[in-house]
């Protein structure tokens, strides 16, 4: 998707914020940031929010309606009975993905749903039994890969085929690179597992073209879209992808650890009915669980398993209720605008921070700080989401980690020299975007100089600051 950013105001950047000022006067989502508690350096209050009402409505049915919440809702509450909950979610997260809600469940964490999704969908033969993933995957995808693998007696040396850059000088990886390595592996490959954004670079990468390719040699395709979901726009069901699986707590806002989500594509979720009523098991093999199955018959205890056709059938155990509460909150803001207008403004935020850390030295106030990083996401926009990931020049990262956070700045790092910046359309500004550039070049030329402070410990454990940013770690 293509921005005119001469209709924003960033092709001649005055470089000020009276500027920033005025793109966050003629942002369409600015009304959202009321949505979201933001901490503040100045002021710590808390502002009212509907995820605590939907949190605060489940605790009340729980005590007022006990095992009976599970079967009715509560009072004038928007939140329907607790054996329901997770459906609701599911129908809410189904457009933001692309697909139709019985594609969608939400359930479990994504590390857990990678794993069922494995054991459905990875299913080696002697002559196909390699997995195709990135060289860095997040670890918790490496994990997951090659303990499958050797759960079927097999050795990850053998099995795993890792895509890792072909060009020193770059972190992430083409199209044209992981289409290859499918060609190269295709006779021997059971199921191609990648990234939607890759968490270290923030590379977006292909999932149309990907997974077309991977179905013309007959390869099974998962995508782990946890930097994806809620951030660039999907069409999971329209691209054919097998399975997806994700988290809720980066771009959904739902807070850490909150429950998971999972895709599933209709053909896959189809039951063979006339199969299973003549012994046949009838639908795709799964890890089975209780609240996968049928809801008609699930508390008649039967012991013979009938899945809910589609996603919901490859749940295993009741979803917590609780824990959906929060991300039922958090869809409700998306539904208050569009995934296409968060991509439109999250493009342009997302340049117009890039464009600020590219200044040259000359119109640079800081100093010349510019030759301190680099940005290691793709330039094109339709090849990344919100993040930019910025490698720092080499001994630099805890010193410009303090300065961050002792001005209240909140960015993720990656050791030993990666700083990921993610500005989040519906409660960021193009203001937030100036001043932490700002502050973030200043960190930079402080580090090199070594006037930064020393960190006492982890961000979430720092010691006490004088931005009082202590009261919220």
């Amino acid at each position: 998707m293509a921005v005119d950013l001469a209709q924003k105001g960033l092709v001649h950047l005055t470089c000020s914020r009276d500027q920033a000022v005025a793109l966050d006067a003629s942002d369409t989502l600015r009304h959202l940031r009321s949505e979201f508690i933001i901490p503040t350096r100045d002021d710590l209050e808390r502002k009212t929010l509907s995820k605590r009402e939907r949190v605060a409505a489940h605790l009340e049915a729980w005590a007022t309606k006990g095992v009976f919440g599970h079967f009715r809702g509560y009072g004038d509450s928007e939140l329907p009975a607790f054996m329901h909950i997770d459906e609701v979610a599911a129908q809410r997260i189904a457009p933001i993905v692309g697909a139709s809600g019985s594609e969608v469940a939400v359930m479990e964490t994504l590390s857990a749903n990678l794993h069922l999704m494995m054991a459905s969908f990875y299913r080696p033969t002697k002559a196909r039994y390699k997995i195709i993933l990135e060289g860095k995957a997040f670890p918790s995808d490496h994990y997951a890969v090659e303990s499958q693998i050797r759960h079927h007696d097999l050795e990850p040396a053998d099995a795993m085929v890792l895509i890792e850059p072909t060009d020193g000088t770059q972190a992430t990886i083409s199209t044209s690179q992981i289409l290859s390595t499918i060609d190269e592996h295709a006779s021997t490959t059971a199921l191609v597992l990648l990234p939607g954004v890759q968490y270290y670079t923030g590379q977006y990468l292909d999932i149309a073209a990907t997974t077309a390719h991977a179905h013309s040699h007959g390869i099974t395709i998962g995508w782990d879209l946890a930097h994806a979901v809620g951030n660039v726009e999907l069409q999971l069901h329209d691209w054919e992808v097998d399975f997806a699986v994700w988290c809720s707590y980066k771009y959904l806002n739902s807070g850490p650890g909150a429950i998971a989500g999972l895709f599933v594509h209709e053909r896959h979720g189809q039951l063979d009915k006339a199969g299973m009523d003549s012994g046949k098991v009838g639908y795709r093999p799964r890890f089975s669980g209780w609240w996968g199955g049928d809801k008609a018959t699930r508390f008649q205890m039967g012991s013979e398993f009938v899945p809910i056709p589609g996603a919901a059938g490859f749940q295993v155990g009741n979803p917590c209720a609780l824990a959906i509460c929060p991300l039922l909150a958090s869809l409700e803001i998306f539904e208050m605008t569009s995934m296409s207008a968060v991509r439109q403004k999250s493009i342009t935020l997302t340049k117009y921070l890039e464009e600020l850390l590219q200044r040259s030295d000359a119109q640079d106030a800081t100093g010349g700080a510019t030759g301190l990083y680099r940005i290691i996401t793709p330039a094109n926009p339709a090849e990344r989401g919100a993040q930019l990931s910025m490698l720092l020049k080499p001994g630099l990262l805890e010193g410009v980690m303090a300065d961050l956070e002792a001005e209240g700045v909140v960015v993720d790092e990656r050791k030993p020299d990666v700083i990921r910046v993610a500005p989040a359309p519906l409660y960021n500004s193009f203001s937030d975007v100036w001043d932490f550039v700002e502050i973030f070049k200043r960190a930079c030329v402080r580090a090199e100089k070594g006037l930064t402070q020393h960190r006492e410990g982890p961000a979430a454990f720092a010691g006490i600051d004088k931005k009082g940013w202590s009261q919220i770690k």
